[in-house]
């Protein structure tokens, strides 16, 4: 299997993964959000304390990536360490698909519960991805495969066994800073969906869960037992 390449480097606090070529992107992340055109995505590392309540955290990211001539690029924040990055990837139908994540869950959150103070100690704490397709996506395709994404990403947290702290006990879902960029190429013969019933969903999902899964199993072996 070869499939899309996720071409990498580490120089912490920098993790840099370039496509090889421009693609259509869409991600919430604090640099670059919403649907962009990029050939690249970067992980800043931080510490915990380097978050402060009073830090403008989108533009203190952008003059670190600018600094780095990263400001084409869609940029990510982790208190984890790029390092513990984990790569996943999965084909269907012969169609691939490539994830590469890092996974900290000490900002462990579940939807809809009650929410933890901002400002509670959190300790290598988010879910960072991108997920990638070598298959064109329409615009409507994309949305579709970032749920996906976001679909996988929380089954393999759930299946970490990570609960939140009493009160609110019970199982994890992500936490509270997650970010998922999900990417794929233009063109004329772009798939108009990429839901669970299609081959581009299926594979999607495959990586995201493989990489989220593996990067969750460490991150619990190492911490979990102390939060």
């Amino acid at each position: 299997m070869t499939g899309p390449p996720l071409i990498q480097r580490l120089a912490r606090p920098w993790l840099v993964v370039d496509f090889g070529r421009p693609l259509r992107a869409l991600s919430w992340a604090p640099h670059r959000p919403g649907p962009v055109e990029t050939h690249r995505v970067a992980w800043r590392e931080v510490r915990d304390a380097d978050l402060t309540p009073k830090l403008d955290a989108e533009a203190w990211l952008a003059e670190e990536m600018a600094r780095e001539t990263l400001s084409d690029a869609v940029g990510l924040l982790t208190s984890r360490d790029v390092s513990s990055r984990t790569e996943a990837r999965a084909e269907v139908e012969g169609l691939c698909a490539a994830c590469l994540a890092t996974v900290g869950l000490g900002n462990a959150e579940r939807a809809g519960a009650p929410r933890r103070s901002a400002a509670a100690p959190a300790g290598h704490g988010t879910i960072n991805l991108v997920a990638i397709l070598d298959a064109p996506l329409s615009e409507t395709a994309l949305i579709e495969a970032l749920s996906i994404a976001v679909q996988a990403r929380t089954r393999a947290v759930i299946e970490s066994g990570r609960r939140l702290p009493h009160p609110a006990g019970g199982p994890a879902t992500g936490t509270g800073t997650d970010c998922v960029v999900v990417a794929a190429p233009a063109g004329p013969d772009a798939l108009r969906h990429a839901g669970l019933h299609t081959a581009a969903g299926e594979a999607l999902g495959r990586a995201v869960h493989a990489a989220v899964a593996e990067g969750a199993r460490d991150w619990m072996q190492t911490y979990g037992r102390s939060r």
